[in-house]
């Protein structure tokens, strides 16, 4: 048995939509798997020699699912190409997992369907934004008490896109929530709820002035401003060029701004000139949001 699988990056939070809101991004990790005498592991890509000191969370997920389902995996060759940069808040970790599900659900046959494959993904990653825009694709809700998601974009959605910065320099999850206050202000959690709710029925809808509205957070972005000096002038940046709006791309340091098709280029240079003002290095990329996400590639 030989095959590809492959996930997409993901952008989760969204701004206000913390730990509920995701979209996948143009951007792939792959795994070649292939049944072997022995379980080999070659990694490439531009962060596969950071992914040595990380643990292979790949494997982890096809040796998760195959316990669950009272299987013994078998030896495997496995090639994983890490397009999607480690430790920068696009969801690497969510992709590895999402592929270690797809490709153990091939080598053990066990035909689990993507709603069946999510609930695993949840429970291991405990939250289902990154995860759920890697399984399915486009831009997803995903909720408390849902054994799936709620898709926001369907295949025939209106134009809508991402532009990306990121910085050179890595940072870990534990590190951005640990910067996360215990208890928050009723105000800002009712801004947040209007907010949340004002992006979902935008993407929903392709309401581009609710998404707008929208794209503001103050329940993490405040406090993790402090970390990341980089992300209020790269916000700011993105909009006066005509974004809809600018967020840190999960618990970054990557910044993130949705963007009609005709304003990428003006708000990919308005990004690029504010991280080089603020002395943070890094590189912009265009992203188109995809609607297909993990799937095996013959």
């Amino acid at each position: 048995m030989r095959f590809t699988v492959k996930a997409p990056a993901s952008s989760a939070n969204i701004g206000p939509g913390f730990d509920a809101l995701g979209i996948a991004l143009d951007l792939w990790n792959e795994a070649d798997v292939a049944t072997a005498d022995e379980t080999t592991v070659t990694l490439d890509g531009p962060d596969g020699p950071m992914l040595l000191d990380h643990e292979n969370l790949v494997l982890v997920a096809m040796e998760e699912l195959a316990r669950e389902h009272d299987r013994a995996l078998p030896p495997i060759a496995l090639t994983l190409r890490a397009n999607v940069p480690v430790a920068r808040g696009l969801g690497s970790s969510a992709a590895a997992i999402v592929l270690g599900l797809f490709a153990a659900n091939e080598v053990l046959e066990l035909g689990l369907s993507v709603d069946q494959l999510y609930r695993v993904a949840l429970r291991m990653e405990g939250h289902g934004d990154n995860v759920g825009a890697a399984i399915y694709g486009g831009a997803i809700l995903a909720a408390p008490g849902l054994d799936s998601v709620i898709r926001l974009r369907g295949e025939r959605s209106y134009p809508l896109d991402a532009v990306v910065f990121i910085p050179d320099e890595t940072s870990m999850t534990h590190m951005a929530r640990a910067a996360l206050p215990v208890e928050i202000p009723l105000r800002d959690a009712a801004f947040n709820l209007a907010a949340a709710s004002s992006l979902s029925i935008g993407l929903l809808t392709g309401n581009l002035d609710a998404i707008a509205a929208g794209m503001q957070d103050r329940l993490h972005e405040p406090y993790r401003a402090k970390l990341f000096p980089h992300l209020e002038p790269l916000k700011a940046a993105a909009r006066e060029a005509g974004a809809l709006g600018g967020c840190l791309s999960g618990a970054g340091p990557t910044v993130l701004a949705l963007v009609t098709p005709h304003a990428i280029d003006r708000v990919a240079d308005a990004m690029r000139s504010a991280a080089r003002e603020a002395g943070v290095a890094g590189r912009v990329c265009p992203l188109r949001i995809v609607e297909q996400g993990a799937h095996i590639v013959s």
